[in-house]
């Protein structure tokens, strides 16, 4: 067994993925998530912040593909709950603009221990450079500490900066559904050759471990939409794992 075993089980995943409705959060919301993913390709701080991301020093798993898919839902979840924290339009758009950083940059470290202090250390220095005000370094920098699942975050008095926060975690936290089983996991197994009976003794406890984050969501809208997203990844998952066990029997 090898890389053909492997290539057999994407198929399989990509078959499963390509049964399931498109997820609601991306369906109800498509204009406004389009109209942030444009920024992310025009903005030029944005332009600028990219620059700093060097693929060949990311994980595999979380490079730029990754980050930009963050920073475009954490961009879209703020401007969708603004309102609901009681934030007018203007400030949205700028909290906006602050979440797509917070998503680019939160896992510049991700190759290291503890990824999420030292992420947001980088950050800071990287923020500085770009010529960002203290206050929007801050809550930039706080969102990375707090994006790792299973962690209590800090408290914030400051909504503004609450509201990045969490929606740097939710937007991170939906990659844990249709793409972790899809892309993510392949990309992997790849860069640590792992042997397919390794993979499949642990795949049931890191599924169990996905599914307690379907209730970890956040802001509202995450914890509306993301359960649907950590589910299609659990189906996908599930399918990938009656394939390897019966690949593994033959």
């Amino acid at each position: 067994m090898g890389r053909s075993v492997y290539k057999k089980l994407q198929e399989i995943a990509q078959g499963a993925a390509n049964t399931l409705p498109r997820p609601a959060f991306y369906e109800q919301h498509g204009p406004l998530i389009r109209g942030v993913d444009d920024r992310l390709m025009t903005d030029d701080i944005i332009h600028r912040c990219r620059a700093y991301l060097d693929e060949s020093q990311l994980e595999c798993a979380h490079g730029l593909c990754h980050c930009e898919t963050v920073a475009r839902d954490a961009g879209a979840l703020i401007l969708i709950e603004a309102p609901v924290r009681g934030i007018n339009n203007a400030d949205a758009l700028d909290l906006s603009l602050i979440g797509e950083l917070a998503g680019l940059l939160h896992d510049i470290k991700r190759k290291e221990k503890d990824h999420a202090i030292l992420g947001s250390i980088e950050a800071d220095r990287i923020l500085v450079e770009l010529g960002m005000k203290e206050k929007e370094r801050s809550y930039i920098t706080e969102a990375i500490k707090n994006h790792e699942a299973f962690k209590k975050p800090t408290d914030s008095t400051d909504p503004a900066g609450r509201l990045v926060s969490d929606a740097l975690y939710d937007a991170d936290k939906f990659r844990w559904g249709p793409e972790n089983f899809s892309s993510t996991l392949w990309l992997m197994v790849a860069a640590h050759n792992t042997p397919i009976e390794t993979l499949h003794m642990t795949f049931k406890e890191q599924m169990r471990i996905i599914e307690t984050v379907r209730g970890t969501f956040r802001t509202k809208t995450g914890r509306r939409y993301g359960p649907e997203i950590i589910d299609q990844g659990i189906t996908i998952g599930n399918a990938i794992y009656e394939e390897m066990s019966a690949l593994l029997q033959e």
